[in-house]
C-alpha cells in the first residue's frame, strides 16, 4: 500500500522541537486512518539507538522527544532509519529500537515517489 504521509526527518538531538513536531504530525496522521511512515536519515538515526533518549531533560507539560515517538509508534507509523546513515555512525540495526526498519536509499526514493504527500520539516 502506497503511504498517505511519507514524513522525512533529517534532524536528530541537535533540533529537537523538529523531531517532536515531526512524529506528532505522523501519529495524528496515523490515527486517522493514513498510512504513515517516516524516514530517519543523517542525525535521526541518532535519536533511534536504544536508550539514547533516555537522558533527555523532562520538563513538566513539555512532551520529550521519547514521548512523541512512542505515540508515533503506538499510532502505527513505521519507522525507517537510513542504512546509509547508521554505517557513517557505526551503528547497527540490533542498536536501534525494536520497531524500527533499517532501509537504503533507493527505498526511500521509492516510497518518495509513490507517496500521495512527503512532509519535511525544518
Amino acid at each position: 500500500m502506497t503511504d498517505d504521509f511519507l514524513f522525512v526527518l533529517s534532524k536528530g538531538f541537535n533540533e529537537p522541537g523538529v523531531v517532536k513536531t515531526t512524529f506528532m504530525l505522523a501519529a495524528i496522521s496515523a490515527m486517522m486512518d493514513m498510512k504513515t511512515t517516516v524516514f530517519c536519515f543523517q542525525d535521526a538515526v541518532e535519536i533511534l539507538v536504544k536508550g539514547a533518549l533516555d537522558k533527555e531533560e523532562e520538563r513538566e507539560g513539555i512532551p520529550t522527544m521519547k514521548q512523541r515517538l512512542k505515540e508515533a509508534i503506538e499510532a502505527g507509523v513505521e519507522i525507517l532509519a537510513c542504512s546509509q546513515a547508521l554505517a557513517i555512525r557505526n551503528l547497527k540495526e540490533e542498536d536501534l529500537i525494536e520497531d524500527v526498519k533499517v532501509v537504503g536509499a533507493g527505498t526511500f526514493i521509492f516510497r518518495a515517489m509513490d507517496a500521495k504527500r512527503v512532509v519535511c520539516i525544518g
